[in-house]
């Protein structure tokens, strides 16, 4: 069941970006493969279990985090939008229920802004998110990075 791009206002929304030394194509390729997405993703410490990845409108993608320490997230997601090389959205259907928004913007043939969205349909439940995911998802544009440097040698 595919569904639309909810709308949030501000206190609805987590949002991190960054800019990545790489090509936009690269990049988008770094989300797109699961060979390539499985080894970053995650904040730090974190491995993945990748059961299903089906990389289209409708499609799920199932994975397992593995913690550090403890600990093993199961995750179901579906894709709601693809836009090649410059958008990807997903809603989850584990909890915490949010939607993400992914957009890739060339800067310039070698650098890509990267605007991660996390979208709520409670600023309370953004709450309880927000506390610990800003620096989780610094922790994973970490892992991203060395990825692309994986990537480009």
């Amino acid at each position: 069941m595919t569904t639309e791009i909810i709308s949030t206002t501000p206190d609805c929304e987590i949002v991190s970006s960054r800019i990545f030394n790489a090509s936009r194509e690269l990049v988008f390729a770094a989300w797109t493969d699961p060979n390539h997405l499985k080894n970053w993703w995650g904040p730090a410490g974190f491995t993945n279990t990748f059961n299903e990845f089906d990389l289209r409108p409708g499609g799920r993608w199932r994975f397992i985090m593995h913690g550090p320490d403890k600990g093993n997230y199961l995750n179901d997601c579906e894709f709601i939008k693809i836009e090649k090389p410059a958008l990807i959205a997903w809603k989850r259907h584990s909890k915490p229920l949010f939607q993400v928004v992914a957009t890739f913007e060339e800067v310039s043939g070698d650098k890509t802004k990267i605007i991660f969205k996390m979208l709520f349909n409670s600023a309370e439940e953004c709450r309880k998110v927000k506390a610990f995911a800003v620096d989780k998802n610094e922790e994973n544009f970490d892992k991203l990075e060395n990825e692309l440097i994986k990537m480009t040698n």
